[in-house]
């Protein structure tokens, strides 16, 4: 289900990571509960060991390591699917305190399950993330919200800004036209209460492009966001 112990860890250290096998064992189990599941419901396209290892659990992993996450970060992931990339950070970080967020309530058993077998004592979430964003108990009241290869920047900050409380950070990771797709969102970033920090390039071991965006949420966002989807679109 996972690349050899050996080739996992030679892997991570192409990143300056470094994994011990206790770390090893729950990625292991969350590769082989993900190929299970991916028989029931459509979580991945990904399913060969090695590619899990690069193309999830690396590619979720290194984007945290290039800048200072606050001790014990209250984290949202929004949109997280298959938990990608917040599930792979907490196996390789545990001093998060982890919330997933998805719309749809199969994936939500699958994340669950994940939690409960990896130890990751994360908190999952069935909700869509405009009426998440209104939430009371949620908004404004994460360190950092991150996400994952869920919409265009300009949909993904209304979705993930009003998540996060003044002073914290929304972490886009993103494919390598992630710097145009910024240049399209920035007004509205600004509108949310925004404002971009860093942005830093980089590429994968097997040489595929990367972006992480880091938006500092400077005010708070205004009690009309978010909206829905088709109106963002619009």
């Amino acid at each position: 289900m996972l690349t050899s112990k050996d080739g996992f860890k030679s892997l991570f250290e192409k990143g300056e990571m470094m994994i011990t096998d206790e770390m090893y064992e729950r990625f292991f189990i969350y590769a082989k509960l993900l190929v299970e599941w991916n028989e029931k419901i459509n979580l991945t396209a990904i399913t060969e060991p090695d590619e899990i290892a690069l193309k999830h659990f690396y590619d979720s992993v290194y984007p945290f390591t290039l800048f200072d996450m606050p001790k014990s970060a209250k984290v949202i992931d929004v949109g997280t699917g298959a938990g990608f990339p917040s599930c792979p950070l907490k196996i390789y970080n545990d001093d998060i305190d982890l919330t997933l967020l998805d719309s749809l309530n199969k994936r939500i058993g699958f994340l669950t399950e994940l939690s409960d077998k990896c130890g990751l004592d994360a908190k999952c979430i069935h909700s869509r993330a405009e009426d998440g964003g209104k939430n009371p108990d949620l908004r404004e009241s994460f360190d950092i919200a991150c996400a994952r290869a869920v919409a265009p920047m300009y949909i993904l900050a209304e979705y993930c800004l009003p998540f996060v409380k003044v002073g914290g950070l929304f972490a886009a990771l993103k494919g390598s036209s992630g710097s145009e797709e910024l240049d399209e969102a920035k007004e509205s970033i600004k509108r949310l209460g925004g404002k971009t920090e860093k942005v830093t390039e980089y590429t994968l071991p097997n040489g595929d492009g990367r972006t992480l965006i880091l938006i500092r949420k400077t005010t708070p966002t205004p009690a009309k966001y978010p909206r829905p989807k088709a109106k963002i679109k619009k």
